[in-house]
């Protein structure tokens, strides 16, 4: 194989670095892989393409919940001794990122680098959704009339704010981001505003002449001199000082006493000329079947880049896939079209937006909790009443946010709570597609099979299409 080098395969144009999100893997045995993907459905798609030309290494063990997952230490030293590494050029991968980063620094272009959402920008669905009438846009109002107990607040989940627009930028979730925190322009500031809730969904007031306030801080070792922070008591200024990155913790304080900090995963700031970016997307485009053929697409070019030699065999390898992509999108095709109705009730994040979207289907999560730790009593009675009122009798809810991924008769708490309190009496699994357990390996199952035996069944029972 006549292998040659490059650096990077064109972005998406998400250049801020901050959150962190995950997949789960395909088995044991680190050898001596060629190269490596970030995830189970970009590993699934890289060996399809590649066809044993490249072999690929998914990082992330089987049957762990990819969200929050942070690499060894000696992951990059690893990934730059492959040849390729194919992962989403996206905040909820900022542990990705931080490879290729550290690839870029440490080893020039000794190692190729695929983003696999490259040109996908157009299609990218804003944190929020992006609906101008979504009458949940903008910071919710305070409940100034309750005196608030620290050990009520919520600490498995808040929604941040770029407060230039009122416009979420994502949230904290169990332990790490969704979404992150836009470029900071050199000699300007960002102001930062955060919604902490207690556990009957009410929100909490911030400032300084509140009981509570919202602070920040440098990382332990971060850059220091690139940001100034200044915090307001409901909001924080991250104000540009000079061209660079460095990591900062988001704190609630009460009375001036530390209440909750994110120290368990700093978020990355970088200072830009210019004004920087303010949006942050839905990463979960892997879900997406018409998607999934451009992230198909874009490996393809990649490898093609580095291996000329087999340039034509990438390329009608990956067309093969594709078409087996777009069968998958037929059958969700049919599927809406024998539906008997369009609402779904999902425990588990919010990773089926884009099919949502595609499909014209309505899903809805318990945004106000986290799904696999918080018992949200506010957002579980929301989504009783949306079962109740649609007359569901099968809610779906993700087997990797349950105590065992591999028993599928283990429900995650919510899932539990919803079928106790609500008319439904089925739950059925759906894969967010990003992960795998040992018995889905053992079968051989890819993305594709994950769609056919979990996912298009389980939407089947909760639409009523059967």
């Amino acid at each position: 194989m006549n292998l040659t080098r490059r650096s990077v395969l064109a972005g998406t144009g998400a250049v801020s670095l901050g959150a962190v999100a995950g997949c789960l893997s395909e088995p044991d045995g680190m050898g001596n892989e060629d190269g490596y993907a970030a995830f189970f459905a970009l590993w699934d798609w890289a060996n399809q393409v590649a066809d044993g030309n490249i072999e690929f290494e998914n990082p992330i063990p089987a049957g762990e919940m990819g969200h929050g997952w942070e690499p060894d230490f000696d992951l990059t030293a690893d990934v730059a001794s492959s040849e390729v590494f194919i992962y989403l050029d996206t905040p909820e991968y900022s542990w990705a990122q931080d490879i290729v980063a550290g690839l870029e620094r440490d080893y020039g272009d000794n190692v190729a680098v695929i983003d696999a959402m490259s040109g996908m920008g157009p299609h990218l669905i804003p944190f929020g959704g992006g609906d101008d009438d979504d009458e949940t846009d903008g910071l919710p109002e305070p409940d100034f009339d309750h005196e608030f107990d620290p050990d009520d607040i919520v600490r498995e989940r808040f929604d941040f704010y770029d407060l230039r627009s009122e416009e979420q930028l994502g949230y904290w979730h169990i332990e790490h981001w969704h979404g992150g925190v836009p470029d900071v322009p050199l000699d300007g500031s960002v102001p930062i505003g955060a919604v902490f809730r207690d556990s009957d969904d009410r929100v909490v007031p911030l400032g300084e002449n509140e009981a509570f306030q919202f602070d920040a801080r440098l990382a332990d070792g971060a850059q220091e001199g690139v940001i100034e922070i200044t915090s307001y008591g409901d909001y924080v200024e991250l104000t540009g000082l000079e061209m660079g990155e460095t990591e900062i913790i988001f704190e609630l304080r009460h009375e001036g006493e530390l209440v909750y900090d994110t120290d368990a995963a700093p978020i990355s700031v970088d200072v830009v000329e210019g004004e920087g970016a303010s949006e942050f997307h839905d990463p979960h485009v892997w879900v997406d079947p018409v998607l999934a053929q451009h992230a198909v697409s874009n490996i393809a070019d990649g490898l093609a880049e580095l291996d000329p030699d087999n340039a034509d065999l990438f390329e009608e390898n990956a067309e093969a896939y594709n078409e087996r992509l777009a069968e998958i999108d037929r059958q969700f095709e049919q599927l809406v079209e024998d539906a008997d109705r369009e609402v779904v009730a999902f425990v588990g994040h919010d990773s089926y937006q884009y099919i949502a979207r595609r499909y014209g289907l309505e899903f809805h999560t318990p945004t106000g909790a986290a799904p696999d730790a918080s018992e949200d009593f506010g957002a579980i009675a929301n989504l009783i009443d949306i079962v109740n009122e649609h007359d569901i009798d099968t809610i779906l809810y993700d087997p990797f946010e349950s105590g065992n991924p591999s028993d599928m008769a283990d429900l995650p708490s919510d899932a539990e709570m919803l079928l106790e309190g609500s008319s439904a009496t089925n739950a059925e699994p759906i894969s967010p597609v990003e992960g795998t357990i040992g018995e889905w390996n053992e079968n051989g199952w890819g993305w594709i099979e994950q769609m056919e035996e979990i996912n298009l069944p389980s939407l089947r029972k909760a639409l009523d299409a059967e």
